[in-house]
């Protein structure tokens, strides 16, 4: 609408000079208006929208040859009905089709010159649009993949300390492995996941963690239904859950439970993951982990997007993550 408000507006501009112009050699500047006004708005109406429903080239040329006279033609005959001046037996028509050719000719070519710089700017935003796209699809694919080695190798590891001195449990951590994989391998790749399923791995991760910790490994999940159901980008959240376990729980003597919270408010899901771990001890909420996390999200959410290291009052650490819905 807007598009079709800045043609009709044009037109009447356009037409209104037309008028000035041949005012100077013509006089009867509202005859000239008349005319003008009702010639181009004819050529606008009709040519434009063959100009815009005939796409094949050749075929515009040929329809456009017979409908530019025609839609002079009908404007004069309009300006005959509306001025009561004229008619198609003076002798000044002939005149008046010629002008009427050549401005509508200069109209009609430079609709159709606008038209193509139009097309080849929206092709061109298009194409950037989709570099950009690929661009940013390869920059996450990236930071997703510097995520999963980080613990597979460390469950790996894990493994091969156990081999010796407990194969039972270490063929048991193996399964679970097994199963983390087979669900994590198909949630990561995907374009769209829930918090739901993240959650859903996270448990599974846990529960692989928790062969190697024991009873001092603990943990509570606390999300609401709507907080669930929201999409959410597959991987992200397990980083949080990682560094809490890595530098809270493991260094401290006796262990430590992590708490996660979600919950929707003022159309943004915040996401809560503490520990009561040893606390900040170093360049820890530099990490790498943590790192990709916050490229993740400035990529995917820019400036609405933020993840916040906090240190508890007593001991351990509060992750916040908030994210547009």
């Amino acid at each position: 609408m807007k598009k079709v408000l800045s043609y009709l507006i044009v037109t009447f501009i356009f037409n209104t000079a037309i008028a000035a112009v041949l005012n100077l050699f013509m006089s009867m500047f509202w005859h000239q208006f008349i005319y003008s006004q009702c010639i181009g708005f004819s050529v606008l109406i009709i040519n434009a929208g063959i100009a815009q429903y005939v796409k094949n080239r050749i075929r515009r040329m040929a329809v456009l040859s017979v409908s530019l006279p025609g839609s002079v033609a009908f404007g004069v005959t309009l300006a005959f009905a509306i001025t009561g001046i004229g008619s198609w037996s003076d002798d000044f028509v002939l005149k008046t089709l010629a002008i009427g050719m050549f401005f509508g000719l200069i109209g009609v070519i430079t609709f159709l010159l606008f038209e193509r710089i139009e097309m080849e700017m929206s092709q061109h935003q298009l194409i950037k649009a989709e570099s950009e796209k690929r661009e940013i699809e390869a920059n996450l694919k990236l930071l997703q993949a510097q995520i999963e080695p980080h613990f597979l190798f460390n469950t790996l590891a894990n493994v091969g300390s156990l081999i010796d001195s407990d194969p039972v449990l270490a063929k048991k951590l193996l399964e679970r492995l097994n199963d983390w994989l087979r669900v994590a391998l198909v949630r990561a790749r995907s374009e769209k996941a829930t918090l739901g399923d993240e959650l859903d791995m996270l448990e599974n991760y846990l529960q692989i963690l928790k062969i190697r910790f024991g009873e001092r490994l603990r943990w509570r999940i606390e999300v609401s239904e709507d907080a669930r159901l929201s999409v959410f980008p597959p991987m992200l959240l397990q980083p949080l859950v990682e560094n809490a376990v890595r530098h809270g729980i493991e260094p401290k003597i006796g262990g430590g439970e992590i708490a996660i919270r979600a919950v929707i408010t003022d159309a943004v899901l915040r996401i809560e993951v503490s520990d009561t771990g040893v606390g900040l001890i170093g360049d820890e909420a530099g990490g790498t982990g943590l790192s990709n996390v916050r490229a993740r999200v400035a990529t995917l959410f820019g400036n609405t997007g933020k993840l916040v290291l906090e240190s508890k009052v007593g001991d351990g650490v509060i992750a916040k993550l908030e994210l547009p819905r």
